[in-house]
């Protein structure tokens, strides 16, 4: 078990799945050394689920107050808290783990942090992974009764980004309807926070995990709802539907952390053959749970190094692209985008911005050449690009 106690690891979130995971690594009495990095702050609602937490920390930050329980009750591991984000912290940061547990729940902050990790791997002459630079990633996720635990070996695995298809869109609702035909008590809570916040307080952007601020909110959202006869706006619904809380099951937190520190144990001290590479709880269904190799997507943008081609028409807008490239298989935020001879667009800094925003509206015909390679660059991916060829329909990758 030397090789687990001179390990660091890194816990990424400090909610009911973190704290579980926290709770779970100081059970081993093995574990030493462990960082633990959070952005949020705890809420009185996180006190029924959230155990390392107390009424006294209501207020304050959520890694800083789980290492200091855990340091206190178990003080054979050190926990060194961050309060921050993770996209605050830099490839260094990371390095220094030899295996990332994550607790996060939502898809982005996973997506950007599965970008990270792969962005780590070193390779030699051959091509090859080198082993040393492999820091495993083990992700938990829970959805009230159901959840999931997955092992991923960055460049030897399937990563998370392989598995986007299996996470919906969160479906918009148009503006109209918020503002003119509210119909459930989301869209009064909607209407509360996306209008009128901004119209009351237009300097200031409101704090989700501020009481007053939510209780503003909530105030608004009842008020609404009274006004078109809706039922069911509730201080805890309010919460979920500005912070897009997922409910949660302390039960099914305890079992997905479960499953998630046994890898990381596994995986650090080969004690075992770990998960290959997925494991799925459904709670709902019975306490059966089963496992299944989620296969490597040859043309994922992260851990594989494809080149993806489209084609369009000629008269197809810059915007356009990039609007499809957001609402695609590839689910971008706020992507960049050059060729090989120049900045098509570019969305950072703002001088670049204001240069290149013309081009928003020409065609890409314009623009580029069909055939062209073009380079996409997205937060999402932290540092990774997309690599992408345009061609124009009826023509070849010559022009022809």
């Amino acid at each position: 078990m030397s090789l687990v106690k001179n390990a660091k690891i890194l816990v990424v979130g400090a909610g009911g799945l973190g704290c579980e995971i926290l709770k779970d690594l100081a059970m081993c009495c093995v574990v030493r050394d462990v960082v633990v990095i959070d952005l949020d702050t705890i809420d009185v609602t996180n006190l029924n689920r959230q155990f390392l937490f107390r009424s006294k920390d209501v207020g304050h930050s959520k890694a800083e107050s789980a290492a200091r329980f855990i340091n206190e009750r178990c003080p054979w591991m050190n926990v060194v808290p961050y309060h921050g984000k993770i996209q605050d912290k830099g490839s260094d940061f990371y390095k220094q783990f030899k295996v990332v547990i994550s607790g996060l729940d939502n898809v982005e902050a996973r997506r950007w942090l599965n970008g990270m990790i792969n962005n780590l791997v070193e390779f030699d002459e051959d091509g090859d992974p080198i082993p040393e630079s492999i820091i495993p990633f083990v992700d938990g996720g829970t959805e009230g009764f159901s959840g999931q635990s997955r092992l991923i070996l960055p460049r030897i695995t399937s990563c998370f980004e392989c598995s986007l298809d299996a996470f919906t869109p969160s479906a918009a609702v148009p503006l109209c309807t918020i503002a003119e035909t509210p119909r459930i008590p989301e869209h009064c809570i909607a209407y509360a926070y996306v209008l009128q916040w901004p119209k009351e307080f237009p300097d200031r952007k409101l704090d989700a995990d501020s009481p007053s601020d939510m209780k503003w909110v909530y105030e608004r959202a009842l008020e609404r709802a009274e006004k078109f006869g809706i039922e069911g706006v509730t201080y805890m619904l309010t919460m979920g539907v500005v912070k897009n809380i997922i409910p949660a099951v302390a039960s099914t937190n305890a079992i997905v952390s479960a499953v998630c520190v046994n890898e990381v144990i596994k995986v650090l001290s080969f004690c075992s053959q770990s998960l290959n590479t997925y494991m799925m709880y459904m709670g709902s269904e019975g306490i059966y749970s089963h496992t299944f190799v989620y296969e490597q997507k040859s043309t994922c943008p992260v851990c594989t190094t494809h080149t993806h081609r489209l084609t369009l028409p000629s008269t197809t807008t810059l915007n356009a692209l990039l609007q499809q490239l957001c609402d695609g298989e590839f689910r971008l935020k706020a992507p960049s985008i050059t060729s090989s001879s120049k900045t098509l667009y570019m969305r950072k800094p703002v001088a670049l911005e204001k240069a290149t925003k013309g081009n928003l509206d020409k065609p890409l015909k314009d623009l580029m050449t069909s055939g062209e390679e073009l380079v996409v660059t997205d937060p999402v991916f932290h540092d990774t690009s997309l690599a992408l060829v345009v061609l124009f329909e009826g023509l070849d990758a010559n022009g022809v």
